[in-house]
């Protein structure tokens, strides 16, 4: 069973409720959720304007505004989520546990990219809310910080900084994911707590803005986090022939020699439902292909202890 650190979902459920639908999760996702073994997920609010999204907050009015996208997909997020008999919020590990002994999938909230948040008094609305894990920026620059689309030499801002340790001190876990090198080490130099990338590869393997030289790996190591596998083709390898489930693996393997097995995790970004073209890798097309990764780590070597961690145990025991 998966724990799936890194789920775009609420962005299928938003558009497809503006449009009318209803039940998304249930008549859209839940099928593909079960056959690929997940037993849980962390579901982001991305609402960003990049280019996989961007034409469609432009087909809805007084969108501009990160703030007004946010607080859009927030209440298309509540609304599905109450109608997902099958599916529980959770806060920590042990809340995971007992709604997976309730045979229920269980969730975690996550804000991807802080664009729409305007204070720091925000950010206590948003640990009311339940979110448990942040990244203060997705590709842009903002008040907070630069994302990994932007100039790498730039870093946090002084608001940034006092984000940092407001987001801790909530007990909102801080993800890496989308900086730039410069936040990165601004934030790595002040963090008290553990930090996951929850969606990043190796940049030893593949040299992707967005993936992590094994110095940011070690890094995140010694807070105590995790790393976790991206499925999107272009971060797990320049060659297209080599964008497949048996290359994800070799970053798996990578990581595991560089921090130890016990740090890498599954944060997977399946995103096939935006679109044509948008689909994971060569055998990691959607959710429903998760077992035949595990295959591949097994022929790689990886013993069923290890798997196991990496499925799911690693990114919970940081989520405790």
């Amino acid at each position: 069973m998966v724990f799936d650190a890194h789920s775009d979902l609420f962005y299928d459920v938003t558009r497809r409720r503006l449009a009318g639908e209803t039940h998304v999760l249930d008549r859209r996702h839940l099928d593909r959720l079960r056959r690929g073994g997940i037993e849980g997920l962390v579901l982001a609010y991305w609402y960003g304007t990049g280019s996989k999204n961007e034409a469609f907050w432009k087909e809805i009015p007084n969108m501009d505004a990160a703030s007004a996208r946010l607080h859009v997909m927030q209440d298309c997020a509540q609304a599905e989520l109450a109608e997902c008999p099958w599916l529980t919020l959770v806060r920590t590990a042990q809340e995971a546990g007992a709604a997976k002994n309730a045979g229920n999938i269980y969730a975690f909230l996550c804000i991807e990219g802080m664009e729409g948040v305007q204070t720091l008094e925000e950010i206590d609305r948003l640990a009311e809310s339940g979110v448990r894990i942040a990244m203060l920026t997705w590709n842009e620059e903002n008040q907070f910080a630069a994302g990994a689309g932007q100039d790498p030499e730039k870093g946090l801002t002084e608001l940034g900084r006092q984000a940092v340790r407001r987001l801790e001190d909530r007990g909102i876990l801080l993800d890496a994911s989308h900086l730039s090198d410069g936040s990165f080490w601004d934030m790595m130099k002040m963090v008290r707590g553990p930090v996951i990338a929850s969606h990043s590869n190796s940049r030893a393997l593949c040299g992707a803005r967005r993936n992590l030289t094994d110095e940011q790996l070690r890094a995140i190591r010694d807070t105590g986090g995790v790393v976790g596998l991206n499925v999107t083709p272009s971060f797990i390898s320049e060659d297209p022939e080599k964008q497949t489930a048996e290359t994800l693996a070799l970053h798996a393997a990578h990581i595991a020699d560089v921090i130890g097995v016990e740090c890498v995790g599954c944060g997977f970004d399946f995103c096939e439902f935006i679109g044509p073209g948008n689909e994971g890798a060569k055998g990691l097309e959607d959710c429903s292909c998760i077992p035949s990764f595990f295959d591949c780590l097994e022929r790689l070597g990886m013993n069923a202890r290890e798997r196991q961690m990496v499925a799911a145990e690693n990114f919970l025991r940081v989520l405790a």
